[in-house]
């Protein structure tokens, strides 16, 4: 079986998150093991509790839910790209439960178990 991991960096408000959910899912959906997906540069807005999108527009937050929660996948979050845009953890409590606070040696380590690494 493949294992794949996806490397985040296009944030939520572009059509490129689009693309990544549905390549993403459309793995998912075809047996593909996906070790996790590393958020980082500005890929890390995705976690930002107090990013709005407009209602009207494709709520990506929604997508990496349901995804962690229906195939318990992992999604790792730059905590270094995370505090130069602002998210923290720990002070304002600004990112979202499902992402877990990593730093780049979690990215070297889900490219460790991967055989395929995709970039968005």
């Amino acid at each position: 079986m493949k294992k794949l991991a996806v490397v985040v960096t296009t944030p939520p408000y572009s059509n490129l998150s689009v693309t990544a959910l549905d390549y993403i899912e459309t793995a998912l959906n075809a047996g593909i093991e996906l070790v996790g997906v590393f958020f980082y540069q500005d890929g890390v807005i995705h976690a930002n509790q107090q990013v709005e999108i407009a209602s009207d527009e494709f709520q990506c937050i929604n997508h990496w839910q349901t995804l962690h929660e229906k195939y318990l996948l992992p999604l790792h979050l730059c905590i270094t790209a995370a505090e130069k845009r602002g998210l923290s953890d720990e002070q304002s409590q600004n990112i979202h439960s499902i992402f877990t606070v990593s730093g780049l040696g979690e990215l070297v380590e889900l490219a460790n178990k991967a055989d395929r690494v995709v970039q968005f």
